[in-house]
């Protein structure tokens, strides 16, 4: 396995999947690649965080 050159779907730049992350995903048994760069991954996941959060004090 080697380092693969991924493109963004939310912001466009490009990010490096590397060969442990890759590793990690077979481990796990996630078959797809991951689509988001970390930022985006982390602005994401601090979103549904936040969505989640409001709908428990209701």
């Amino acid at each position: 396995m080697a380092d693969k050159k991924l493109v963004c779907k939310d912001c466009g730049e490009e990010f490096m999947f590397t060969e442990g992350e890759q590793e990690f995903y077979k481990e796990k048994g996630f078959t797809n690649e991951p689509t988001r760069c970390p930022d985006c991954r982390k602005a994401r996941k601090a979103q549904r965080n936040r969505f989640s959060n409001k709908q428990s004090y209701r």
